[in-house]
């Protein structure tokens, strides 16, 4: 059973339909992509399943279970993360903060704990640090972990964002255009980032991207959106030479 069924979602805001019949399933350990023009309704899409829309139509399943309606904190507990387009980070934190911050979304100690420092908070609280420091180690920015991530260049920025999502321990990983912004040095850095995160923890991750090497190298399966409708679904080199695709997107915008 895929980790991921969405059956026949649309949204709409007022009269626009942003998202029209869209369905996907993906399993645990798979590498999936979105891509289409800006405005194509592909954020949106994470916003439906992470629960900060609700899907006027349609169907979202997680593990089996549905989840229209439930808010994102509950959904995030149940094994969904995510980055976001824009940095959303708290910028006067250091990054090990940053990091340690998302893992408290699963501690036990409770407040007697938390108020009264127990054995159980001091050993949680060394297993949290523990987590978050071989976290940045994956993320190659464990020597950053004390800065203050105000002072980090972007790509390093970007690098916190991921540790910080996988912190929470998903089971399926949203990343909405984890390279934009990036010199070609750094994209190359990200993409072995994605891959030793996929392989290590097994994860299930759904991209939007818009540079064509990333999505074309990483994804096993890409849709490509159009007006919010699916409008190519297939692998990297059915989605490259689908005329459908190169008429809407890529004969337009050339992403590299």
């Amino acid at each position: 059973m895929p980790f991921l069924r969405i059956q026949e979602m649309s949204h709409d805001f007022g009269g626009l339909r942003a998202v029209h019949n869209y369905n996907l399933e993906i399993g645990l350990g798979q590498i999936r992509g979105l891509i289409g023009p800006n405005g194509a309704g592909k954020t949106t899409i994470f916003n439906l399943i992470t629960g900060i829309y609700m899907p006027t139509e349609g169907e979202i399943l997680l593990d089996g279970k549905k989840i229209n309606g439930l808010q994102p904190h509950q959904i995030a507990s149940m094994g969904v993360s995510r980055t976001f387009q824009n940095l959303l980070l708290w910028r006067h934190m250091t990054v090990v903060e940053h990091v340690k911050m998302a893992h408290y979304s699963k501690i036990s100690y409770g407040l007697f704990g938390a108020f009264f420092g127990t054995s159980k908070r001091q050993r949680e609280e060394a297993e949290i640090e523990e987590k978050a420091y071989t976290l940045l180690e994956m993320m190659g920015i464990r020597h950053l972990s004390d800065q203050v991530v105000l002072n980090l260049p972007y790509g390093a920025q970007r690098r916190v964002e991921m540790a910080r999502a996988l912190a929470t321990e998903p089971k399926i990983l949203l990343l909405d255009e984890p390279t934009a912004g990036m010199n070609p040095e750094e994209l190359v850095q990200i993409m072995d980032i994605i891959r030793r995160a996929h392989g290590e923890l097994g994860l299930a991750i759904l991209l939007i991207e818009h540079r064509m090497k990333v999505v074309m190298e990483l994804c096993e399966i890409i849709q490509t959106l159009d007006f919010g409708q699916v409008i190519a679904e297939g692998t990297p080199k059915e989605i490259q030479n689908d005329p459908k695709v190169i008429d809407a997107y890529l004969g337009k915008e050339r992403p590299i």
